[in-house]
Order: structure tokens, then C-alpha cells, then sequence
């Protein structure tokens, strides 16, 4: 009876890992990409599942530099590559060598992600697109210098325009190094040409793969943060790129971005003999309207008789006159019967006012009233004020202020003669 063989741990898993290297070695495998995590040093890491099974997977940085478009979690894929194992964990994995997306291409779903991404961002918004000038003086072209584009392009500006200064940067429109050597032309010339007008950016007809270059993020970037206007001419009519969505305006070809920026001589020559004559005929209406307004003018009533235009002036101003006299005359009046009210008033509260009425004022040699027969004594001298006219008294005896005015008995002087000059006397006795 021979023995088993017996392996070790590590002639086991080497032995296995060469069986699946050998048995597995170029493999397509379609699943849902989960967990994708990129190391420090670059690498991606993934799992690619279905509904029953999943499987580890690896895509170097030497190989990811390849791809198009930006992996992302629940991206249905398919992956190229051979099955290997880490014999320290006796696990296996995909070693991925191309990853591409099942049901549409690589260049088309990163064209997809970037139009996504620069969009939500408003660099597409026709609010941030800025207008392209009429009449530019000087044109920068930024295009391959060997392809048919410039050659179509300067052919139309000379032949619409032969004096117009145009500056060309050229570029590679395709291949490695193509996308900088583009977004790098349009920075030089914001920076080198200030006076720039506008900057026609693209190339002629081709494949996507052809045109890519104008889907690159450096290249749109680039044009959104141009100071100059541009327009974007890639390819065909029928062509988009992610440029065309972020450059001021989109021309189809770029013959028809030439055709855009210049306007022939003949059609400007044409525009301004059409000006011309709106111009002309302007004046012309103008000027009738004013003979018009002058011969009516002239016939008129005021013109023949000038008398007419001072009617309604001189009569306004003998209203207004006649108006101030009488709102004045009105006033005076309601202010004299106001000062006669007042005047009224004033009398009323006069202390001579009840000697109307036969009261007399009873002065002593002091000039001082007398309010109280107390306050006399016999042989006083009184001085009394009537309503018109004066008189003198003496005291001949002192009366009771409570009684009935006393029993003394009275010799009155005889008063003056009316019309004498001195005041009435009386004595009182």
C-alpha cells in the first residue's frame, strides 16, 4: 500500500493558484460593481456580484489610467481579466485588466458622467454665456495647423473679409497629450491677447474617438473660464461634444463658424445702404411733419392777429384782481365787526361804564374811593365822578353805614353855569 501524498500549506496554495492562473487566464466577466475603494497608492478595489455569488476584483493604476469614464457602485460592467489567488489568505480575486460598461460604450457613459457633473454645476446656463461681438477686429483659431478646418476656415474669413487680423494656435486635436496642449492654447491666449474678439476652438470631422478630445473635462473647464468668447466647432452637424454645451454659441462646422463670427463685405455694404435709406426716410417724414406743423402755424389765428394771444392773459389777470379785491374788501369787514365786538366787550367791563345808569364815583382829597360811609368824617372834602362831568363836596356829618343814610341835613352850592370852564360843586352837609 503507497503512501498519500502529502502537500504542504504552501505547495497547496501554490499549486492552486497556478491551476486557476492556467485554467482562467483571460476571462470577460458581466456583474454589479459594489464596494469600490481606491488605495493611497492608486489601485481600485472592488466586488462584482450578481444575484447569487460575488467576487473580489483588482484594477492596477497602470490599467486604470486607461479607462474613459469614472467607476461607480451599482454600475453593471463587464471585466476583462485573469483569476489569481493571495496564497497568505487562500483567497482568489479578478485581476482586472479593462473594465467597460454592459449595454453602452466606455466613451459614451463618460461622456454621459461629465455632461452630468458640468451641468449641475450651471456651466451649461445661457445666463453665463456671454454675447459674440458683430464686428470683431482681431480672431484667435485654436485648431490643428495641418487639418482641413483651418484651411476652410481662413479660406471663408479672407474671402468675407480679407483685412480681418486672426491669430492661429495650433494644437494637436487627437491623441496623447491632445486635451492639454487645447486647454492650455485657450489659457495662453486670454492671457497673451487681451484684445482678442472671439476664439473659434475645434476641429474637423471624425469618430467619438476622434472628437474625444473636446469631451475632456480640462478642455471644457478651459473654455468656461475663457475671458474671450467662444465658439465651439467640432466636427459635423450632427456631432456634439461636452465643449459645445459650455462655449458661448455652437457652430455646426467650422466653415459655418467662420461664416458666423464674419459677416461678408457685400452683406455689410448691403446693411448699411439699408440703414441709409431708413435714415433718409426718416429725415424725409420728419421734415414734413415739421412744414406741416409750420404752415398751420402761420395760419393761424394767433399768428394773424398776435392781440388774440394776450385775450385770455389779461383775463385771467382781471379775475384774479377783481377776486383779490373782493376776498380783501371781505376781510376788512369781518375784522371790523370782529374789533367792534371786542371794542363792546371792553366797554362792558369799563368801571365807568354804571355811571350811565346815575352811579357816581366817591373820591377822597387822596384821590382814593370811598367805599363805606365809615370812612368819612365831617368837614372831608369829596371829590365825585359822574357819567359826564365832576364835582366837589364836604362832609357835614358822618353817616351810619347800617342806617337808612343818616339825619344831617344838606345845603347844596349852586353848580356852575353850563359851559363854564370849572367842575360842579356840591356840599353836603
Amino acid at each position: 500500500m503507497t503512501e498519500p501524498k502529502v502537500y504542504t500549506v504552501s505547495e497547496l496554495s501554490q499549486g492552486i493558484k497556478y491551476l486557476l492562473e492556467t485554467s482562467f487566464r483571460e476571462v470577460w466577466v458581466e456583474g454589479e460593481l459594489s464596494g469600490l475603494k481606491v488605495s493611497s497608492l492608486g489601485h481600485t478595489y472592488f466586488d462584482l456580484k450578481d444575484a447569487n455569488s460575488n467576487i473580489s476584483g483588482v484594477l492596477f493604476r497602470g490599467f486604470g489610467a486607461n479607462l474613459k469614464f469614472d467607476l461607480q457602485n451599482g454600475l453593471l460592467a463587464r471585466v476583462r481579466g485573469n483569476i489569481t489567488t493571495y496564497d497568505k489568505q487562500s483567497k482568489y480575486q479578478l485581476m482586472a485588466k479593462e473594465i467597460v460598461p454592459a449595454g453602452i460604450g466606455p466613451l459614451q457613459l463618460a461622456f454621459e458622467q461629465l455632461k452630468k457633473k458640468l451641468q449641475s454645476e450651471g456651466l451649461f446656463d445661457q445666463a453665463r454665456k456671454r454675447p459674440i461681438p458683430a464686428l470683431p477686429q482681431k480672431i484667435a483659431v485654436v485648431t490643428s495647423p495641418t487639418g482641413a478646418a483651418i484651411r476652410d476656415i481662413l479660406s471663408i474669413l479672407k474671402r468675407r473679409y480679407a483685412n480681418m487680423h486672426i491669430i492661429v494656435a495650433p494644437v494637436k486635436v487627437q491623441g496623447q497629450g491632445s486635451k492639454e496642449e487645447i486647454a492650455q492654447a485657450i489659457k495662453d491666449l486670454n492671457e497673451g491677447f487681451p484684445d482678442i474678439d472671439v476664439m473659434l476652438v475645434g476641429r474637423g470631422g471624425g469618430s467619438m474617438e476622434d472628437l474625444w478630445a473636446f469631451n475632456e473635462e480640462i478642455v471644457a473647464r478651459a473654455i468656461a473660464g475663457s475671458r474671450i468668447p467662444v465658439i465651439s466647432c467640432v466636427g459635423h452637424e450632427t456631432d456634439f461634444t461636452i465643449a459645445d454645451f459650455v462655449a458661448d454659441m455652437r457652430a455646426p462646422t467650422p466653415s459655418a463658424a467662420a461664416e458666423l463670427v464674419v459677416k461678408s463685405k457685400v452683406e455689410l455694404a448691403a446693411n448699411i445702404a439699408g440703414l441709409e435709406r431708413r435714415l433718409l426716410q426718416s429725415l424725409r417724414i420728419y421734415y414734413e411733419n415739421l412744414q406741416g406743423k409750420f404752415y398751420r402755424l402761420i395760419k393761424s389765428r394767433p399768428m394773424l392777429n398776435p392781440l388774440v394771444l394776450l385775450e385770455r392773459p389779461t383775463r385771467r389777470l382781471d379775475d384774479a384782481v377783481e377776486g383779490l379785491f373782493i376776498a380783501a374788501k371781505d376781510r376788512l369787514r369781518r375784522a371790523g365787526e370782529k374789533l367792534n365786538l371786542q371794542t363792546q366787550k371792553l366797554t362792558a367791563l369799563s368801571p365807568l361804564f354804571p355811571l350811565r345808569k346815575g352811579y357816581a364815583i366817591v373820591k377822597d382829597a387822596h384821590g382814593k374811593a370811598v367805599k363805606t360811609a365809615a370812612a368819612l368824617s365831617a368837614g372831608d372834602r369829596l371829590s365825585l365822578q359822574f357819567a359826564e362831568g365832576k364835582a366837589e363836596a364836604e362832609v357835614l356829618g358822618a353817616g351810619n353805614a347800617g342806617g337808612a343814610g343818616g339825619s344831617a341835613d344838606k345845603k347844596k352850592r349852586k353848580p356852575e353855569e353850563k359851559g363854564g370852564t370849572g367842575p360842579q360843586q356840591e356840599t353836603l352837609w
